[in-house]
């Protein structure tokens, strides 16, 4: 039986987030904590060094914004510019060229807005500069700024009339330093121990084959951590230079989870636990539900649905892995907008390729996102509590704060926005002239891959079905807007909404105050999740993998 690694795998991230969650409350509330030693005096420099001569003040929502704002555009430049001089810069071993502008901008993007979708093949196509100085900065800054968006979303919850949501530099280096640092040297460590290449060394020929080097564990640690998941070279985790044995596929797949989950108990220590056990076991539930499904598809349809070309049950999967593995990984990064694959999902089954397009398509809320993915999860509760507070004629309120119509303004657009876009750029990829020529299926398959690359791009996931070549023109421009909009305006209109909430009274429970702690309320959750996150795909999903699938012989 495969399925006792799922329970082990599983069993590691809930017992690990834990502890990391009561860490990660420590760290984001300015407590000290054993690391503080070392990197307090790092934290003071660095405010100094943004012109504060201690720790920062406090910011109003429109200052967070701003800072989110600035903090990202200068990202996105540095990026651009490193990608499109890379040839002429160090650390060029493999002599490779500059960037073409388009796909730049799309590269710049993806790791800007924590999406990390590659239209390029990094061993081949990026130096080693630009892998380990932008990209993988970028895996840290934007994981940063994704829990620093959820932190004002929480601190409108817990504080009482206040004008101001916490410093957006502070979290952003506190995050960084003591938990993203910490975490990302101990991963490299293992996976280096496993076989992982950290080097600088040239990519070489051996009989013909490949054998790419460079910096890549250090890479890819954090790509993990950080609900990134760029791949060093272009098999992403399916390369054995990536994850080399069983136990570095196990360490990783726990990797993809763990801050996400943590987040979670982070937000219970710091609102409710009551509050967080609901959230953490909808998700959990989701997870579950999601990983049986795939695995069961692959397991038993894989056998028998001569798919598109021939998809048998072991195809396109790692054969260190095997089926039960390349399910769960698969399911893990989907779930969590990890984006990571260490099989290829253009290989799966319909119906095993239908569950990780609908995990993105809910909007990485199940873990999701490392910060966006629970500030995505709480839009979901404040609509639940507004339209069962509707149904039943009591006021919404969570966590003492009033749901006002500015506040559902902000929910709407956090939940509206990415499935209307990705739908909108799906609608515009498949009428280029010319878009069959990209595409190595044709009919429902082929219609699959496009509508999984523009969900990917859409919901900040980066994973690719495969069989479509997104290093296009048309792609790479459409993709860095819609993966801008999807990730900036959901992350505005929360610290926004935040800010809102931190300007209200906290109201005393009543004996008309819907409860948010009980199961009934996670059951409501999950049928909104289902009715609004679910439905709005529906249609393209029938004509996409569900379509494959009936039509499959």
């Amino acid at each position: 039986m495969i399925w006792w690694r799922d329970v082990l795998i599983i069993g590691l991230i809930v017992g690990l987030s834990i502890p990391l969650g009561r860490y990660l409350a420590a760290v984001m509330t300015g407590q000290k904590v054993w690391l503080s030693v070392v990197f307090q005096p790092v934290e003071k420099r660095i405010y100094r060094f943004l012109g504060y001569p201690d720790t920062p003040d406090d910011m109003t929502g429109r200052q967070f914004v701003v800072a989110i704002v600035a903090l990202s555009a200068i990202s996105l430049a540095v990026v651009m510019g490193v990608l499109m001089t890379q040839q002429w810069l160090p650390f060029n071993p493999n002599h490779v060229h500059n960037v073409p502008w388009d796909l730049a901008l799309n590269t710049a993007m993806s790791f800007v807005t924590n999406t990390d979708w590659q239209a390029y093949s990094g061993e081949t196509a990026m130096s080693y500069l630009s892998q380990f100085m932008v990209l993988t900065t970028q895996n840290f800054v934007s994981a940063a700024v994704g829990v620093a968006g959820l932190l004002a979303v929480i601190r409108g919850f817990s504080r009482k009339e206040s004008a101001t949501i916490g410093n957006f530099w502070v979290d952003v280096t506190r995050f960084t330093l003591y938990v993203l640092v910490p975490l990302s040297v101990v991963l490299t460590l293992l996976i280096v121990s496993q076989g992982g290449v950290q080097n600088f060394a040239a990519n070489h020929l051996v009989q013909g084959t490949l054998l790419p080097s460079g910096p890549a564990s250090s890479q890819f640690a954090i790509s993990l951590l950080g609900s990134n998941g760029g791949g060093f070279f272009g098999a992403n985790a399916g390369a054995l230079f990536h994850n080399p044995t069983g136990l570095s596929n196990l360490f990783e797949s726990v990797a993809i989870v763990l801050l996400p989950a943590g987040l979670v108990v982070m937000f219970g220590q710091m609102v409710g636990r009551r509050q967080a056990f609901v959230l953490y076991a909808v998700m959990l539930g989701i997870l579950v539900l999601a990983i049986i499904g795939t695995t069961l598809s692959e397991l038993h349809l894989g056998q028998h649905v001569a798919g598109v070309a021939g998809s048998t049950a072991f195809e396109g999967k790692n054969v260190v892995n095997g089926i039960g593995l390349s399910a769960l990984w698969n399911t893990l990064s989907t779930a969590v907008s990890n984006g990571s694959v260490n099989a290829s999902l253009d290989s799966f089954t319909p119906l095993g390729g239908l569950i990780p397009m609908l995990l993105m398509q809910l909007g990485e809320i199940v873990f999701g996102g490392v910060g966006s993915g629970l500030y995505g999860m709480l839009s979901f509760v404040l609509l639940t509590v507004f339209i069962s507070g509707l149904m039943v004629g009591r006021t919404p309120e969570y966590l003492g704060k009033k749901i006002a119509a500015y506040d559902m303004k902000m929910v709407s657009l956090a939940i509206l926005l990415p499935p209307v876009l990705t739908l909108t750029s799906t609608a515009i990829a498949v009428s280029w002239p010319g878009i069959g020529a990209s595409l190595t299926n044709t009919g429902a398959h082929g219609f699959s891959e496009i509508l999984y690359a523009f969900s990917s791009m859409g919901n900040n996931n980066g994973s690719s079905f495969g069989g479509f070549n997104g290093n296009q023109l048309m792609v790479n421009v459409v993709g860095a807007v819609l993966m801008g909009c999807t990730r900036f305006v959901p992350l505005i209109a929360m610290v926004c909404l935040g800010a809102n909430l931190a300007k209200k009274k906290q109201m005393a429970t009543s004996s008309g105050t819907l409860r948010t702690d009980t199961g009934l309320f996670a059951v409501l959750l999950l049928f909104i999740i289902l009715l609004i996150g679910a439905l709005n795909f529906v249609p393209a999903l029938v004509l996409g993998p569900i379509a494959d699938f009936l039509t499959a012989r």
